[in-house]
């Protein structure tokens, strides 16, 4: 059993272990206090029934007319919590935000391109590579995953892109 709730200051103090895995992107704090104050509602905090935390999600709306769209910008889940779902909660709970109280097109993360693991997941939860981003992370690429939500019927956002970008075309 795990509640889903708004990550708070507090939280800060208490999600090293989940931090410290190689494939979790770690942030400074004023960053993470950013989005607690810019999208409280796109940061949410997994805990098991003693209080402890299991993961994480952290995203944002942003982009413009038929790019206006949720993004995931970190996704976590504890080691000893992994495979039993969880990380697909925190997805549906992201999407269902963009969808409903931003009305967005579609929501888009950057997954590295060395964890297929990650990349498996996000295809069975409906996220297509839309394109490669050169250099993404310092040392590596990452693709671009989509998935359109209702507001684009014709899912256009998930066209992929041939030519891969540079982040800073992004």
């Amino acid at each position: 059993m795990s509640t889903l709730r708004r990550f708070t200051c507090d939280d800060l103090f208490t999600f090293n272990k989940i931090n410290l895995d190689p494939l979790t992107e770690t942030y400074h704090v004023g960053f993470y206090l950013h989005y607690m104050a810019r999208w409280p509602d796109y940061f949410c905090a997994l805990t098991d029934p003693n209080g402890s935390q299991m993961g994480y999600v952290m995203g944002k709306a942003e982009g413009h007319g038929k790019e206006w769209h949720g993004h995931v910008t970190a996704i976590t889940v504890a080691p000893e919590f992994r495979r039993l779902g969880l990380a697909h909660q925190m997805m549906d709970l992201l999407e269902e935000i963009s969808e409903k109280q931003y009305n967005g097109f579609f929501v888009d993360l950057f997954v590295r391109r060395s964890n297929p693991v990650a990349i498996d997941m996000y295809k069975k939860l409906g996220y297509v590579i839309y394109r490669t981003v050169i250099k993404y992370y310092t040392d590596e690429d990452a693709f671009d995953m989509r998935k359109a939500l209702p507001r684009d019927a014709a899912k256009e956002s998930m066209v992929p892109l041939e030519d891969p970008v540079y982040p800073e075309d992004l």
